[in-house]
């Protein structure tokens, strides 16, 4: 996808893969964002905030539509967590990029269990 334009201002998708991957990691019970399982380089040298496993797109109405897939720690209400991150998520763009956010798709797609 190249750029994505709102109200005269070009964002490079990366940006808001960036912002969404770091606002995902601030909610409580996520472990990663995408998959540290599918990139062992990553598991090594820790989990960094990383654009892997988001995905952005604009509807006709110029809002974003936001696919998120994370791996979560054991003992939390998954529910509850999906919840956080849509909300955390559409707080994040709509203050740092000032875009409304039409629908957030949370996927779990791993459990990480204590050590």
């Amino acid at each position: 996808m190249s750029e994505l334009n709102f109200d005269g201002m070009a964002v490079a998708p990366g940006v808001v893969e960036t912002i969404v991957s770091l606002a995902t990691n601030e909610v409580e019970g996520v472990a990663a964002v995408g998959s540290t399982s599918a990139n062992p380089i990553r598991t090594v040298l820790g989990s960094k905030p990383s654009a892997q496993g988001v995905e952005v797109s604009v509807d006709e109405d110029s809002k974003l539509n936001i696919s998120v897939r994370v791996e979560v720690l054991y003992g939390y209400a998954l529910p509850d967590i999906a919840a956080n991150i849509r909300k955390a998520i559409a707080d994040a763009v709509k203050s740092q990029v000032g875009v409304d956010v039409n629908a957030v798709d949370v996927y779990i797609d791993a459990i990480q269990f204590a050590r």
